[in-house]
């Protein structure tokens, strides 16, 4: 399997389609690379090299006990495009690979980056606090903790309801798709995935933000359950220097799956501007 080996040792599993302007995607909690194929085999097919890693303690990476939190989720990623040695890449990040994205552009800089994708991304702060009135109370994480400590496995696929919009009207939600995300999130380690929550939920993104000076789209479902808008992609443009929102009515947290015909036609518009 292709894979790089990161400082503390820690392997990580990516794969890496077609040749020409490379797209470094970073995907969702407790997913793996694979929730891109929609946009890998559009992209690829297109004459842009696609990357997907699976991040630490996610998919066919390894399952470290430590470095499962946002410092280190970005450090492995610039060892990856370093490795790689990719250059004028376009990074798109989405929900908690939205956060891993501005924290690898805020920490590593953009010296190898052209552009910058934030899909439903959890930026710049999920948690509520006395400073981000618009976030979620704590006991909505502590309740996630508490699903996922106690049967991951029903938890998953409970969650795929308000990830994927199902319980709204008129929604169309196979049970493949349900299937598919049940099965990457298992494939994800307990700690890891634990720990993860509390990486996606408690990061402080704004100087992460701030300090991007690439062009960088903002893509959001106005009807996202998982990330609600308001304290999210709405506030994150407000910090980019060359932030564009596109906000997509009534769709759902899962909208690079459920909508990929939309999301990848927006994006190559994006990546060809």
């Amino acid at each position: 399997m292709p894979i790089i080996t990161t400082t503390d040792g820690t392997q990580i599993y990516y794969k890496d389609w077609g040749s020409g302007t490379p797209i470094v995607f970073s995907h969702g909690w407790p997913l793996t690379g694979d929730d891109w194929d929609a946009q890998m085999v559009f992209f690829a097919s297109r004459g842009y090299r696609c990357i997907a890693h699976d991040r630490r303690g996610h998919g066919r990476s390894s399952q470290p006990w430590s470095g499962n939190e946002m410092d280190t989720y970005a450090d492995d990623l610039a060892a990856l495009t370093a490795q790689l040695d990719l250059r004028g890449a376009i990074h798109v990040g989405h929900s908690t690979g939205g956060g891993e994205v501005a924290r690898y552009l805020g920490r590593h800089g953009t010296a190898r980056v052209a552009k910058a994708v934030l899909i439903g991304a959890v930026p710049p702060l999920m948690l509520k606090t006395p400073a981000n009135p618009g976030g979620l109370p704590l006991e909505v994480f502590d309740g996630i903790r508490a699903g996922t400590a106690a049967d991951r496995s029903q938890f998953f696929q409970d969650l795929t309801t308000p990830f994927y919009g199902a319980n709204r009207d008129g929604a169309s939600v196979s049970q493949g798709v349900r299937d598919k995300f049940w099965l990457q999130g298992m494939m994800a380690g307990h700690k890891n995935a634990l720990d993860c929550i509390k990486a996606f939920s408690e990061t402080d993104f704004t100087a992460d933000l701030k300090a991007i000076d690439v062009p960088t789209l903002v893509m959001h479902g106005d009807d996202d359950q998982i990330v609600p808008i308001g304290a999210s992609a709405l506030e994150s443009v407000k910090l980019l220097r060359q932030g564009t929102l596109k906000v997509y009515p009534g769709l759902s947290h899962g909208l690079c799956t459920l909508n990929a015909d939309v999301v990848n036609a927006d994006l190559l518009a994006f990546f060809t501007a």
